[in-house]
């Protein structure tokens, strides 16, 4: 029996950036399979089930778009975020964006950085989910497919689902059983170079990485554990 979910994903612009790209941020030329479980998880995620990503169709032709954005270019330090959950008092933890440095008259904490993002993207995501360590006895596969169907179908999630980054909204929308996938692009075969699969959670938290191609507009995502998946 299958659990497979097609989910149709669409946004203005997707920023899936490169981890070597981390200052001025480049995107991958298709989404990575780790935003698209992020989708996922965005409208139905427990600890008994744990999804995996088959495919992402690439529906709109891939076109680039360079941009600046202005970030907030400090982090709260982790010793005064340890202070505040120690004591309680959260006083010390603002972060002011418009602050100015006295000596240079200059903002302190913003910074303004070019981003090469994509423009206009909409992607199907197929995927599936298969029961965790962490299932209970009254968790079964039926349950959370009929779950994630009907929150799909309503719009529902848990938090903003988003393309890569926070500032680019996902618009979903559940591809019922037997409705057919919408035609994908019609581009020659793109060897898409090392993508990132994902994060390893459950080691050492290192990255993963798998050869992408797009054939047919298709990205093929090799299994978990598969001897494609490199660190």
């Amino acid at each position: 029996m299958s659990y497979g979910v097609k989910l149709l994903v669409s946004g203005d612009f997707a920023c899936f950036t490169r981890l070597e790209m981390k200052v001025e941020r480049v995107s991958y030329d298709v989404m990575t399979p780790s935003a698209a479980r992020g989708i996922l998880e965005a409208i139905h995620w427990k600890p008994a089930i744990r999804w995996i990503i088959d495919s992402i169709h690439v529906l709109k032709p891939i076109r680039f778009q360079s941009i600046r954005r202005n970030e907030v270019g400090h982090k709260a330090p982790a010793t005064s975020i340890k202070k505040a959950m120690n004591s309680g008092d959260i006083g010390d933890l603002a972060l002011l964006v418009d602050e100015v440095d006295a000596s240079t008259g200059k903002l302190k904490n913003r910074q303004q950085r070019a981003a090469t993002v994509l423009a206009n993207v909409e992607y199907v995501i197929e995927a599936h989910f298969e029961l965790s360590a962490k299932a209970a006895a009254e968790d079964n596969e039926g349950k959370h497919l009929d779950t994630f169907n009907r929150r799909a179908r309503k719009g529902q999630c848990f938090h903003q689902p988003c393309l890569g980054t926070r500032e680019f909204p996902a618009r979903f929308r559940l591809i019922e059983t037997g409705e057919p996938i919408p035609p994908t692009i019609n581009d020659p075969p793109r060897d898409l170079g090392f993508m990132l699969y994902d994060i390893d959670h459950a080691g050492d938290r290192s990255s993963l990485f798998f050869r992408a191609w797009l054939e047919n507009g298709v990205m093929r995502v090799p299994a978990p554990n598969s001897p494609e998946i490199r660190r």
